[in-house]
């Protein structure tokens, strides 16, 4: 009922208070994160939790499959509001292994508007169909899939102009690409970090690299 969550925000509150009589005159103050979050609408993926984050210590938006559409107008305010007016330091694409999105994505099937937001996802399987034909067992793609969808968001959002214009004029701000495992609410990091000092980084390579190599090292072929 909808009462309990009131009957929980009182408990949170006074226990809040009852740690630090002065927690929201602080909060209400101010608030300084050196984090962005882009993660998946899935409502077992809080930023805040996962990472043990206190209010205040990041600047989240979410959206279905942690997407970077750099026509979606909420996310460029989000991002604009992040990095010239909070100015954040880093910027973190979080995706998690099993996303319902990436798997609607490639089902098949049609599911209505969400289709064309999906759009990009069916676009890195197929820049990617050799990579994704190797792997036999479905679930093992579909985490691929999500790791791969990750990588190419990190890529589009560093060529987005709002973070452009804040490298030409010498900020310190790095973008990374990370994935949440549900099975045992580990964070990987992907690897696929950007900083703007390499303009044509390939994300999706670079990730494509690793996972081979891990590959080949599960195989007892690495060196």
């Amino acid at each position: 009922m909808l009462s309990d969550l009131f009957d929980h925000n009182i408990r949170w509150a006074a226990a809040r208070r009852a740690e630090d009589p002065f927690y929201f005159d602080r909060l209400s103050a101010l608030q300084r994160p050196e984090y962005l979050w882009i993660g998946c609408s899935d409502s077992r993926v809080p930023a805040n939790v996962i990472t043990g984050l206190q209010p205040g210590e990041v600047f989240v938006h979410r959206n279905v499959a942690n997407l970077v559409h750099r026509a979606d107008l909420n996310l460029l305010s989000v991002l604009e509001f992040a990095v010239e007016t909070l100015e954040v330091k880093h910027i973190i694409v979080c995706g998690h292994y099993g996303c319902g999105g990436v798997r609607a994505a490639m089902d098949g099937h049609r599911h209505g508007i969400i289709d064309y937001w999906l759009q990009p996802i069916r676009d890195v399987a197929e820049v990617n169909c050799a990579t994704l034909a190797s792997i036999p067992a479905p679930d093992e793609k579909l985490d691929r899939l999500c790791e791969l969808t990750v990588a190419s968001q990190v890529e589009s959002l560093s060529r987005t102009p709002i973070l452009q214009s804040a490298w030409k004029r010498g900020r310190s701000l790095a973008i990374h690409g990370w994935v949440y495992g549900l099975s045992d609410g580990l964070l990987r990091d992907l690897n696929c970090d950007c900083d703007g000092s390499l303009a044509e980084f390939r994300c999706e390579e670079q990730v494509t690299r690793d996972y081979e190599l891990a590959r080949k090292g599960s195989d007892g072929r690495g060196s």
